[in-house]
């Protein structure tokens, strides 16, 4: 069966208790959701007893912490395909709205090192990795893929990290008025 041009491929078969914990952004598309200097970008998943995942996005912006919390589910809970949605509720600082995304992992090694994770739509890309470096060779080869799947690359801006990555309980921390800048592009 040949593949679609605009169909992205997915892993099926994610061990989701194994994918729980920290996954730090080597990469990523830029996103006006999330400050334009954020450097130690990461993401911590936690599995919850009802099946869904905690997500809990955090970044480094101006010495301060910022950071959104939200749950990701399997978006066909019948499917062995790694496809999920993930919803938070903006602003960060008064949830209301409900903001809904597809999560879709399109690579994951054996060990689950590092992945590689798109969306339908292809307007968001990001590399993870258990640690804040990945090797060069490693990395471009998940680039190779993204650009395989029909994802322009060329948007692809590595994320800057710290050695040691940053505690969270040594930060002081802005749960939501960076939302609002980043919405106006600061």
């Amino acid at each position: 069966m040949t593949k679609n041009k605009n169909e992205v491929e997915v892993v099926k078969g994610v061990d989701l208790a194994r994918y729980m914990g920290r996954w730090y952004e080597i990469a990523s598309f830029p996103s006006r959701d999330q400050p334009k200097n954020g450097i130690n970008t990461r993401a911590t998943y936690t599995l919850r007893d009802d099946g869904t995942v905690n997500v809990l996005n955090e970044t480094w912006s101006d010495g301060k912490r910022r950071f959104i919390e939200g749950t990701a589910y399997k978006a066909d809970p019948n499917s062995d395909e790694a496809k999920l949605k993930v919803k938070f509720y903006v602003p960060p600082f008064l949830p209301l709205i409900p903001v809904t995304g597809d999560y879709w992992v399109l690579y994951l090694d054996e060990d689950y090192h590092h992945a590689l994770i798109g969306q339908p739509s292809k307007k968001n890309l990001w590399i993870l990795c258990r640690e804040n470096q990945l090797d060069e060779e490693i990395y471009n080869q998940l680039v190779e893929k993204a650009k395989g799947e029909g994802y322009d690359v060329s948007k692809l801006k590595k994320t800057k990290h710290t050695n040691p990555p940053p505690e969270t309980e040594d930060a002081p921390a802005d749960k939501g008025i960076w939302w609002l800048r980043s919405i106006f592009g600061k």
